[in-house]
């Protein structure tokens, strides 16, 4: 990337793997947090937070991932950045494995994934200005004091904010969008080629959201990002992404193509969850909970299909063993799903025809 944040041309020269090697794959990542209890504060028992998630980011793409509240999606940013160690899985960047001696360093790869939290407030320090905030990285990494600040204010005018006003502003001087701005740029700081955001929207109304997503796709383009957009709002990640991956209790359910996700979702919890976003027609109420019962404790999730105690659908086979992420087989559907639409159900098809019954 150029001094001024802007490519000479579509290929990024850090790209080693090529265009067809997928930017980021993530293989049997898993993290267990320890529950402690009694006199002793011994470890009771642990929560699934995730449990063996697999996926990749290709180059230029949007990654969409959604899932109730705890289904695992901020740990997973968290597991991917480095934050907090997994206790098993692979994460290969660009065709290098992080953190091994024959791939490369969790500095080097930070160097090149940033992140954009939800809570724009408690992203910043307090006691350092915006430019100041924006310019730490780059010193961090060697970049003179006037170039790095120069960056800054740089960034400062790419994410619509007027440096010349914001630039000594601390964060209590500003509004939650313009935070929020100042926690992209400073993402952006490093030059990345991957930026995880992870609800980075989710505390703004809807007009400043509407803004920074206009943002966010802008910057995409210009700069050749990569995203990992992690949203509990269906309606944000349809608009964002290209592809969708949603998850229950730390695992995943089912990933594919945006357009083939929304039109035809495979999952029973999929099909809940879309059920469950509110709609301004008068003419088409809500008749029925899209789901019923509690959902399971993360301590003792239920055997086989976290899903099976509240599916409809569950037969003796989904208490007995997991199921795995796989193609559905072919049904008599209008505009069936594409081949990279992957379900982990043992009855997609039966589902999907009760689910068209219903309808």
């Amino acid at each position: 990337m150029s001094a001024a944040l802007k490519l000479d041309s579509p290929t990024d020269p850090r790209d080693r793997g090529g265009p067809a090697q997928p930017l980021l794959i993530v293989e049997n990542l898993k993290k267990y947090f320890p529950v402690r209890g009694g006199v002793l504060n011994r470890q009771v028992a642990t929560v699934q937070a995730v449990d063996d998630v697999s996926f990749l980011v290709h180059k230029g793409e949007t990654l969409g991932i959604v899932g109730e509240s705890g289904c695992g999606k901020s740990t997973t940013a968290r597991l991917l950045m480095r934050l907090m160690e997994p206790d098993a899985g692979s994460v290969v960047f660009d065709g290098d494995p992080v953190g091994d001696k024959r791939g490369i360093s969790v500095s080097e790869m930070r160097r090149q994934m940033q992140m954009v939290f939800q809570d724009s407030y408690s992203s910043l320090n307090p006691r350092m200005t915006m430019a100041e905030s924006i310019a730490y990285a780059p010193r961090m990494h060697g970049v003179g004091r006037k170039e790095a600040f120069e960056r800054a204010e740089r960034l400062l005018s790419r994410v619509g904010l007027n440096p010349a006003l914001h630039a000594r502003r601390y964060p209590h001087e500003m509004s939650g969008g313009q935070r929020q701005r100042v926690n992209i740029a400073r993402a952006l700081a490093l030059e990345p080629r991957m930026v995880i955001l992870d609800e980075a929207v989710a505390a703004l109304d809807k007009s400043v959201e509407a803004q920074v997503l206009n943002l966010l796709t802008d910057l995409k383009h210009s700069l050749n990002l990569t995203y990992l957009f992690i949203s509990h709002d269906l309606n944000v990640v349809e608009y964002m992404s290209d592809r969708v991956m949603v998850m229950y209790l730390g695992r995943v359910v089912e990933t594919g193509p945006v357009e083939s996700i929304y039109r035809h979702p495979r999952h029973p919890y999929t099909r809940a969850l879309f059920a469950s976003k509110p709609t301004l027609d008068p003419d088409r109420r809500t008749q029925e909970m899209p789901l019923t019962g509690d959902p399971p404790n993360p301590i003792n999730p239920p055997s086989g299909c976290r899903f099976r105690t509240r599916c409809a659908f569950a037969q003796a086979i989904c208490a007995e063993k997991p199921p795995l992420l796989a193609e559905p087989l072919a049904i008599p559907l209008a505009g069936a799903p594409e081949p990279s639409h992957l379900v982990a159900c043992h009855l997609p098809e039966a589902q999907a025809a009760g689910a068209s019954a219903h309808a």
